[in-house]
C-alpha cells in the first residue's frame, strides 16, 4: 500500500489525564523500542519533554475545537469529520515502517472514537496519578483552580475506565515508589513485545519528574474512581 492507506502492523496508545505520567511511560516504552516518530524531548515543565507528536495534537485540538471544546473543556459530543480522519490515516502513513508504532497525548481520550474508526486494532496503556498531585502539577503549569483540575481529572479518567472496560488494557499508577514504577514499566515492556531490558539497563524513570504531590481530602466521587484505578493497577502486575 502507497500514501495515506498504509499503516504501522502495531499501534500503542498511551492514554491519560494531563500531567499523570503519561510522558514518562511513553518515553520509557520509546527506550524499549516504541516508535514514536518525531516528538517533542524537551519543555519547560517536563526536562525530558512531552513525547507528544505535535501532528496528532494538532489533529485532536482541531476535532475538539470542531465538537464546540477544548482539552480543558471537554465536549459532550465529538465530532470527527471526513478531513480529520484522512488527516488521521496521513498520520499514521508516517508510522508505516514501523513494526511497532505508538503515540500519547492526553486528548486522545477525549476523541478516541474516531482513531478507533481509522485504525480500529490500536492497542492501549493506561497510566493515573493522584488527583490532588495533577491538580497542583496544573497550577504550577496553567495556574488552573484546583476545583477546575478536579473536575478535569474525573472527566477524563471516567473515560479512561470506560475505554478500559471495553479493552481491556495495563494500568500503571504513576505514584508508587521508584523501584515499584520501573519493575512495572519493565513487566509491561515484555508484555508488549517490546524491549524489557533496555528499560531495566537505562531507564527513563527519574524521581525528579514527580514534582507535585498532594494528599488532599477529596470528594467522594474522586475517591470511588482513584480507587478504582489503582485496583486496575493492581490487577495488571503479575508476580
Amino acid at each position: 500500500m502507497t500514501g495515506a492507506g498504509r499503516a504501522p502492523q502495531r499501534l500503542i496508545a498511551v492514554v491519560g489525564m494531563h500531567r499523570s505520567g503519561t510522558s514518562c511511560l511513553t518515553g520509557s516504552l520509546q527506550r524499549a523500542g516504541l516508535v514514536l516518530g518525531e516528538v517533542h524531548e524537551w519543555n519547560r515543565y517536563n526536562l525530558k519533554g512531552n513525547r507528544e507528536n505535535q501532528a496528532i495534537v494538532d489533529l485532536n485540538d482541531a476535532v475538539l475545537a470542531a465538537s464546540g471544546g477544548s482539552w480543558d473543556a471537554p465536549p459532550t459530543r465529538v465530532h470527527w469529520r471526513a478531513a480529520h480522519k484522512a488527516r488521521a490515516r496521513e498520520i499514521l502513513a508516517s508510522l508505516a515502517d514501523a513494526p511497532v508504532a505508538g503515540f500519547k497525548d492526553p486528548r486522545t481520550l477525549l476523541v478516541i472514537d474516531g482513531w478507533l474508526e481509522v485504525y480500529p486494532a490500536m492497542e492501549f496503556v493506561g497510566v493515573f496519578r493522584h488527583p490532588a498531585a495533577v491538580a497542583a502539577s496544573l497550577a504550577n503549569r496553567s495556574e488552573m483552580a484546583r476545583d477546575v483540575a478536579y473536575g478535569l481529572w474525573e472527566a477524563y479518567n471516567k473515560r479512561l475506565l470506560a475505554l478500559r472496560r471495553g479493552r481491556g488494557f495495563p494500568l500503571v499508577d504513576f505514584d508508587i515508589d521508584a523501584e515499584g514504577y520501573r519493575a512495572t514499566v519493565e513487566q509491561l515492556a515484555g508484555e508488549l513485545g517490546l524491549d524489557a531490558t533496555a528499560v531495566a539497563e537505562e531507564p527513563f524513570f527519574e524521581e525528579g519528574l514527580r514534582k507535585a504531590h498532594g494528599s488532599d481530602r477529596l470528594p467522594l466521587s474522586l475517591r470511588w474512581l482513584h480507587g478504582r484505578l489503582r485496583r486496575g493497577a493492581r490487577a495488571t502486575i503479575r508476580p
